[in-house]
């Protein structure tokens, strides 16, 4: 268990607890088995995007106050520097930039996401969340997962696509796959 892992399961059972729903009905919310999701509140399991988008929604707070445990603040604009961002480091082969979590009621969650390539992994594990989500490739070469359909997409590339339908992405040709992405709720 990683200490960021530890502090985000925390914050989501408070939050879970101060909106006074059970772990039973939030795990059957989240279309997870409760001592799964318990396994989650306790930082004990990685925690996909999916998850904690779909927590977000049913908590009714925005992602961040769960990932960093600070609201939002601005409503007219926010600035994020080149390379900078809030840093999300949530598995092995990823890594979020989370570029408006300064910005309040926002309507749309933007990231620069590195994913990591890793030959030995067949075929990523697919994850789905409400709403709908814009991929901008940036660098690298990727595959794009789409329940059972397999797109390879290169820098420039982009893909826009209802993200109820599990997806995922996976880095290809041994090199990071850099790309936008713009969760729209």
């Amino acid at each position: 268990m990683t200490e960021q892992l530890s502090e985000i399961g925390g914050r989501l059972a408070a939050l879970r607890d101060i909106m006074d729903i059970p772990a039973e009905k939030m795990a059957a919310d989240m279309k997870t088995d409760v001592g799964e999701y318990i396994a989650y509140e306790r930082g004990e399991r990685d925690f996909s995007f999916s998850f904690l988008q779909n927590a977000a929604n049913i908590l009714g707070v925005d992602i961040v106050d769960i990932i960093s445990g600070e609201s939002p603040k601005l409503t007219k604009c926010t600035l994020v520097r080149k390379g900078k961002g809030y840093d999300i480091m949530r598995r092995e082969a990823y890594d979020y930039k989370h570029l408006a979590f300064t910005f309040r009621d926002k309507k749309s969650e933007p990231f620069m996401v590195t994913v990591e390539p890793k030959e030995e992994e067949l075929k990523p594990t697919l994850h789905s969340h409400e709403g709908q989500e814009f991929n901008y490739m940036v660098s690298g070469k990727m595959e794009f997962y789409l329940d059972n359909n397999i797109y390879e997409l290169d820098a420039g590339d982009s893909v826009y696509f209802d993200s109820g339908i599990p997806h995922a992405m996976k880095a290809v040709g041994g090199q990071p796959a850099k790309f936008i992405a713009v969760v729209i709720k």
